[in-house]
Order: C-alpha cells, then sequence, then structure tokens
C-alpha cells in the first residue's frame, strides 16, 4: 500500500544536525529536479526578500521564513517524519507508533512537498516554506513543473498495490495515478455529521478531516491491514471502527466527533 500526504504548512526546526544531501533522499530519480527547485528558492530567498515573500505568498508575520529558505543548504535536517507537524501528523503519531508500525510507514507512506516532489518519512531534510501552489520566476506553478518527474517515478513507486490519496488539491495537481494505478487508486472524503432540528447534515470540515485522515493512517499502520482494492479498504476500515460509505474509488468517512 502507498499513501500518499500532503505535507505540512507548519514544520519543526533541527536544532543541529547535518543538511540535506540530496543524493541519499529516496527515490533518486527526482534528483536533478530537487537540486533545481532548491537553487531557484535559494537564490530568490537570498536577492530579493521583498519579492521572495510576494512570490511564497508570506504575510508580515512569517517573513522570517525568507531567511530560512536562503539558508536552506546549510540549515541541520532531520527527518521528514519529524519535520511535518499539525493536526494530520499529531493524529497520525509517527514517533509513538510500535517498531512493526514503523517499518510499514517508512515503507508505504509519501509525503508531496514543492520543494523535494515527494519524500518518505526517513528522509534527512531542513524545515522550509515552498507550496506547490507556488510560482517560482524561472520554473513556474510547482505543481506543473512536479508533473512529469513525479510522472516518471511514482508508477514504480506504487508497487502493485492499493493507492490511498489523502493529499489536499493542489498536491493532487502535482500527479494524478493512470491506467492500472488509478483502477487500484483510493480517496478519501471526511464529513461530519450533524443534526439539525432532526435533520441529519453532513459537512466537510478542515480539522475534523485532517485529523480523522491521521488516525485512519495510523489505525492501517497498527492493524497491519494491507489492503489491495479500494472495496478492501472500504472493510478494512470499518473493521478498525470507521464509518465508512462507499466501496469504490472515493471512500466517505462519516465522523461525530473527534
Amino acid at each position: 500500500m502507498l499513501v500518499l500526504l500532503p505535507p505540512s504548512e507548519g514544520k519543526a526546526t533541527a536544532v543541529r544536525g547535518r543538511p540535506v544531501a540530496l543524493d541519499q533522499l529516496s527515490m533518486p530519480g527526482l534528483g536533478e529536479a530537487r537540486a533545481a527547485v532548491l537553487d531557484e528558492l535559494v537564490g530568490l530567498c537570498a536577492a530579493d526578500e521583498d519579492k521572495a515573500a510576494e512570490v511564497l505568498g508570506l504575510s508580515p508575520g512569517l517573513r522570517g521564513e525568507v531567511a530560512r529558505n536562503a539558508g536552506l543548504r546549510t540549515a541541520p535536517a532531520m527527518p521528514a517524519g519529524r519535520v511535518y507537524t499539525g493536526v494530520l501528523y499529531d493524529a497520525l503519531g509517527l514517533a509513538t507508533l510500535d517498531a512493526a508500525a514503523r517499518r510499514r510507514a517508512g515503507k508505504s507512506l509519501l509525503v508531496f512537498s514543492g520543494l523535494w516532489g515527494a519524500v518518505r518519512p526517513a528522509d534527512r531534510i531542513p524545515a522550509y516554506r515552498c507550496s506547490m501552489a507556488v510560482r517560482l520566476p524561472g520554473l513556474g506553478g510547482l505543481a506543473a513543473y512536479w508533473k512529469p518527474h513525479l510522472d516518471r517515478v511514482l508508477p514504480e513507486a506504487a508497487g502493485g498495490g492499493l493507492v490511498l490519496d489523502l493529499r489536499s488539491s493542489v498536491y493532487a495537481g502535482a500527479w494524478r495515478p493512470r491506467g492500472e494505478v488509478a483502477a487500484r487508486t483510493a480517496t478519501v472524503r471526511v464529513l461530519q455529521v450533524s443534526v439539525v432540528d432532526g435533520v441529519e447534515r453532513r459537512s466537510v470540515v478542515s480539522h475534523f478531516n485532517k485529523a480523522t485522515k491521521g488516525r485512519l493512517v495510523r489505525a492501517l499502520l497498527t492493524s497491519g491491514a494491507r489492503p489491495r482494492t479500494p472495496a478492501a479498504l472500504a472493510s478494512d476500515l470499518r473493521d478498525l471502527g470507521f464509518a465508512v460509505e462507499g466501496d469504490g474509488a472515493r471512500l466517505d468517512v462519516l465522523v461525530h466527533d473527534l
């Protein structure tokens, strides 16, 4: 099973350690593309803070991210599984998984990134600020930039098992499974269920969405479930206590509370 995750907007910063080594990251076929984005981002942020803040869409309170990006080549790096934080990753709780579940996470989780394309939890990276929605002056929109590179590398990473796509729309645009990979790809929509005046209402709420997806992935990892089709995934999730509707390419997970 391959699980596609979005990154977190906020990121933990390593206080010590070696800087990123591009040739040691997983999926080496992305190496040249990663180097090009890194060069462009560092150069932009080192040359013109105002322009960099505009390109990156940073508010005045986040201007410090420009200086951090300018120092990415020498900044301490640590495993991506520790860099990414926030609601989804808090609910996933990689650090608290048992040894077997951590091994499964290392093999199955793939985090998409505007800077790195995609990384595994063990890949050592520095904290950075660069959404897939960014348009870098020399490379253009990053989702479009990454698409041909990811198209070349990710079908092999997907192997022959289920692909569980939990990415947000901007990251989903960087790679869309095609052909037989698409036939074994499932997406999940989280719907909050409430009852108002006796009428059931369903809505998409960001916090519930992220937290539930984190819990869902954690449950799959800890259980050792290995679904190979969307229908098998739906069955496994029901066995794990989730309220799931559908058994096709899109599954709805219903939540009443966290």
